[in-house]
């Protein structure tokens, strides 16, 4: 019998009233560190454009989403999403929520996914690049490009033969002292590189923000691995269930209201697989 049907055998068996004791009680341990009187966020204070203190990243518009339909007050920890960020943040019970976060991460729980992106290539809008989608194209024979090192896209570049030209950024740093995400694009524009490769939930709002010279081209024609897409969710303790639930509900009721927070900031927005773009009506 697979384990699947052993679980519903054995719940099946278990009496009315001690099911709803046990569901009473799961309840009761799942949800008991999370505030009851607060939207307590989990977030970077220097990550723009998705987070900061100021409030004007997309995913500070995603959190006074989700406090307003809680009818909560927003509250926020904030810490640098670096080492260490989920043991002194989540973990630590100073918040319940990371805005955030790429499915299968096994650190958290995570919620149902709310939107899917991909890495992207972006380039001078007028370029010779211009009309580039896919890393293998032998027009960036040649051509120097930025990366942020250890991203999957490097593999990429290294099957092309690309690598060895590229100039890399570092992956992970405290964004309130550096920006390679910034860095990457300003040298771009001052022509130090002639493309280059950054997740799009980053390259759109900033080239749209910053960059009007730019164009950004989501990589969803790449057939080998590894993936350039990913979907991304809602990051909640190990333990808290039911208001993973809470949440995956929120996410469903709310999925037009975010399409639209997400678009309005820049974000690439694809289909569940990342092979294509969605469209505005799909929006």
């Amino acid at each position: 019998m697979p384990a699947w049907a052993a679980k519903l055998a054995a719940l099946a068996a278990i009496p009315v009233i001690a099911l709803s004791s046990l569901t009473r009680e799961a309840e009761a341990q799942t949800s008991d560190l999370v505030s009851k009187t607060a939207f307590r966020v989990c977030a970077d204070p220097a990550n723009s454009p998705m987070s900061n203190e100021e409030g004007t990243g997309y995913e500070n518009a995603l959190a006074e989403l989700f406090a307003a339909e809680l009818d909560l007050p927003l509250q926020y920890t904030w810490y640098p999403m670096a080492t260490g960020f989920i043991r002194n943040t989540l973990a630590a019970n100073r918040c319940d929520v990371v805005i955030g976060y790429a499915q299968g991460a096994e650190m958290v729980l995570t919620t149902n996914h709310y939107f899917t992106s991909a890495y992207s290539l972006v380039v001078p809008e007028d370029g010779p690049l211009s009309d580039v989608e896919t890393l293998s194209d032998p027009a960036l024979q040649g051509t120097r490009i930025g990366i942020i090192a250890g991203s999957p896209p490097a593999t990429h570049l290294a099957r092309n033969g690309l690598i060895t030209s590229a100039k890399a950024y570092a992956l992970v740093v405290d964004r309130r002292y550096e920006s390679p995400a910034v860095d990457l694009l300003d040298d771009l524009a001052a022509g130090v590189t002639d493309a280059a490769v950054l997740w799009g939930p980053l390259a759109g709002p900033l080239v749209k923000d910053g960059y009007p010279g730019l164009k950004v081209i989501p990589l969803i024609a790449e057939e080998l691995p590894p993936r350039l897409f990913f979907r991304i969710t809602m990051g909640v303790r190990m333990s808290d269930r039911v208001w993973q639930r809470q949440l995956n509900s929120l996410i469903r009721r709310n999925q037009d209201e975010i399409d639209a927070i997400l678009t309005e900031a820049g974000v690439p927005l694809l289909n569940d697989m990342g092979t294509a773009m969605l469209t505005a009506e799909a929006q």
